[in-house]
């Protein structure tokens, strides 16, 4: 039966919160994938009075969206992070922000959200997507984290079972499984007595407390920086020299980004009042952390509801 458009908000507006997860996965921004979320219901709305419901609506809304990123791709960089870029830094390299290249940003997560969505938004995951070309993401995205059959994904795409399966074994092969994720998170109660000490550590620029939360291959990176660092002791020496924060001139306020634990960093300005700096975004093997992503651009903190100020 045809749909008129006077239904289209109550049966495509529940849809709308996990076509932003995948556009997300596809481009690794948020603020284009926001933008990508709405342009594919702007399209679903022109062309819902033809709807015939030979799919679920949620099928019709993910292929438009699939579409919708595939084109966007074309004319669209990837996303690395500066990890991926290059050799890590030392203390003879510059560090000097490069606003050409379009950075992978976080995207904020609700705690509520399911186990299996917040693994698929996983920061190096995400990462890793980027590094495959646009159709072979789209395939893996859509059979390992939707978990569709090579069938519906063939239809989706425009390819044939062969296709998509030649597809999915490539960027597997690149990827990894999803599954095969390596990020070991503590205990809920593990997880806040690590995160307690990190806040306190940071607030009062304790560099040996930072870095005996660290593994031993740990990595910082920081864009829009190219720079990072690997290891503890590489680690230590830019917080000590290259970070402005002193002690008890920070504060951290805990949001949560890509499934992980995040917070955003404030500085104290010659006024006396805490300004963003930068978001963090922790990764944990254990109750260790492997990874920190600070990410510096300051439309993140609006986009994760933070305040102006702390």
């Amino acid at each position: 039966m045809t749909l008129v458009s006077e239904d289209f908000a109550r049966v495509a507006d529940p849809f709308r919160r996990e076509l932003l997860a995948h556009c997300y996965r596809m481009l690794g921004s948020v603020h284009d994938a926001e933008d990508l979320v709405q342009e594919t219901y702007l399209r679903a709305w022109r062309s819902f009075a033809g709807f015939e419901g030979r799919s679920s609506v949620r099928t019709w809304l993910y292929k438009i969206a699939t579409n919708v990123c595939l084109t966007a791709l074309d004319s669209r960089t990837r996303r690395p992070l500066p990890a991926g870029l290059g050799a890590s830094s030392g203390p003879d390299d510059p560090l000097v922000q490069d606003h050409e290249v379009p950075w992978l940003e976080p995207i904020p997560t609700d705690p509520a959200t399911i186990v299996g969505e917040r693994q698929s938004t996983r920061l190096a995951f995400v990462a890793a997507l980027q590094l495959l070309p646009a159709r072979q993401r789209a395939v893996l995205i859509l059979r390992d984290v939707l978990r569709w059959s090579a069938a519906e994904v063939a239809e989706q795409l425009d390819m044939t079972v062969a296709a998509v399966n030649s597809a999915l074994q490539r960027a597997r092969s690149q990827v990894g499984e999803l599954n095969e994720d390596d990020v070991v998170e503590p205990s809920s109660q593990d997880q806040r007595a690590v995160l307690d000490r990190w806040v306190k550590a940071f607030e009062a620029k304790d560099i040996p407390a930072i870095v005996a939360m660290f593994t031993e291959d740990v990595v910082w990176e920081m864009p829009p920086y190219p720079g990072w660092y690997l290891g503890p002791d590489m680690v230590a020496w830019h917080l000590t020299n290259q970070c402005p924060a002193v002690p008890g001139g920070a504060r951290m306020l805990a949001v949560e980004a890509n499934g992980q634990p995040a917070y955003g960093l404030y500085l104290r300005a010659p006024d006396g009042v805490f300004r963003p700096f930068n978001l963090q975004v922790l990764t944990f093997t254990g109750d260790r952390v492997r990874h920190v992503a600070s990410f510096f651009d300051p439309r993140l903190f609006a986009t994760f509801g933070l305040p102006d100020t702390a």
